[in-house]
């Protein structure tokens, strides 16, 4: 169990650098869209595939990427220390809000690419094949009872891997599958188990094609931080933000967490991101993340059991309600070890609109029975799969 731990610590920190990079991979694809990334001359030489550090503030801003300069340099600064960016000459080792040159690594061919790095890219390379074949191995399957959508028993991850001809043995199968384990692009469903090419099931633990946004990447430090002094005894109290923005809450929704999400917007959780929120200074983010961990009081008037929502004739009216998330997410945030409940909803989310309210009992995700769930599988069983969720709700008569 020990080495078990060890692993899964491990993963989450791959997996927050795993982040990083995808971001960091998508504002490079953004820039060179808008033409900020192009030749450049400074001083009689020209510098290709480089972009100007004050023309990039200036977009960010633009784009609502960061809410202020001040914002945006720490922002470019953590790219900098993860090797996505640098100077193009290699004389400063600081992001400057000036005249500056700067360029992507990536753009240079000067990207570190260790084994870590090596194996992230072949991880994302197999997802997107993954999830655009037309028999996906991808499907809804169960374990112990419980449902999992886009999930595959490691034999036939193995099986597919050499009839795809990415491997040349089951040995080299399995070696692959552990190394993705162990760098967070896969996970066991509930977390319990190494891979091992058996009928176990295990998800990827990254959404590859969900769009980051960069205010998250901030706070990644912070919320490593605070998950050291959080009691585990609390975690079915704490809160999993679908949902987060910048902005004040609403008077009267207290129980709203106002700060930004995981690897892209809304749909973050604090646990990773990266996961997710994160559009201030680090100061005042360090604040938010201190805050969300706080465990903010329930909006159950009372503790109910699955058991009670499922008797005949409980208080309670069954509703299907249809969410397509935008370019932040959804809109609402759960909690709860089982049954999962909504603490919170944005009044201007895709949640709102489609009829989202707190204190309802959250019984099916497209599907899929997550009644039994807690919080952090729930969440993770939202943020990997398509934009548009359907849930099954169970509603309070009163």
């Amino acid at each position: 169990m020990e080495l078990l731990g060890n692993i899964q610590s491990t993963m989450m920190t791959r997996h927050q650098k795993a982040e990083i990079m995808i971001a960091g991979e998508q504002l490079r694809l953004r820039l060179h869209d808008s033409k900020l990334i192009k030749d450049r001359r400074h001083h009689l030489r020209t510098y290709p595939n480089c972009f100007v550090a004050q023309e990039l503030v200036d977009w960010l801003i633009a784009h609502k990427e960061v809410p202020d300069r001040e914002t945006a340099v720490p922002l470019m600064q953590h790219l900098m220390d993860h090797d996505i960016i640098h100077h193009v000459c290699d004389k400063w080792p600081v992001f400057k809000d000036a005249q500056y040159l700067y360029r992507f690594r990536k753009d240079d061919g000067t990207f570190p690419f260790n084994i870590e790095v090596k194996i992230f890219m072949r991880g994302q390379r197999l997802y997107e094949h993954l999830i655009t074949s037309k028999d996906s191995i991808l499907q809804l399957r169960q374990e112990k009872g419980v449902a999992y959508v886009r999930s595959f028993p490691g034999y036939i991850l193995i099986d597919w891997l050499l009839q795809n001809g990415e491997i040349e043995s089951r040995r080299q199968g399995l070696d692959l599958c552990k190394a993705l384990l162990e760098h967070g692009i896969i996970q066991h469903v509930s977390l319990k188990h190494h891979f091992f090419d058996s009928g176990l099931l295990y998800q990827f633990c990254i959404n590859f094609s969900w769009r980051r946004r960069l205010s998250e990447l901030l706070h990644e430090t912070e919320n490593e931080e605070v998950e050291c002094i959080t009691q585990q005894s609390q975690e079915d109290q704490a809160g999993s933000p679908f949902t987060m923005h910048k902005t004040s809450p609403p008077e009267g929704n207290s129980d709203f967490l106002s700060v930004q999400p995981t690897l892209d917007g809304r749909c973050g959780s604090l646990t990773h991101q990266q996961h997710s929120s994160r559009g201030y200074p680090l100061t005042a983010s360090l604040t938010v993340a201190l805050a969300v961990r706080c465990n903010p009081t329930s909006v159950l008037k009372r503790c109910v059991t699955c058991e009670e929502l499922l008797s005949p004739g409980a208080p309670y009216v069954k509703r299907v309600l249809t969410i397509l998330g935008d370019a932040l997410g959804w809109g609402f945030v759960v909690r709860g070890k089982s049954p999962c409940y909504v603490q919170a909803v944005d009044p201007a989310s895709p949640a709102a609109a489609a009829g989202i309210k707190v204190r309802q009992f959250v019984c099916r995700v497209n599907g899929c029975s997550v009644l039994h769930l807690d919080y952090r599988t729930l969440s993770k069983v939202v943020m990997t799969g398509p934009r548009v969720v359907t849930l099954e709700v169970m509603e309070p008569l009163d």
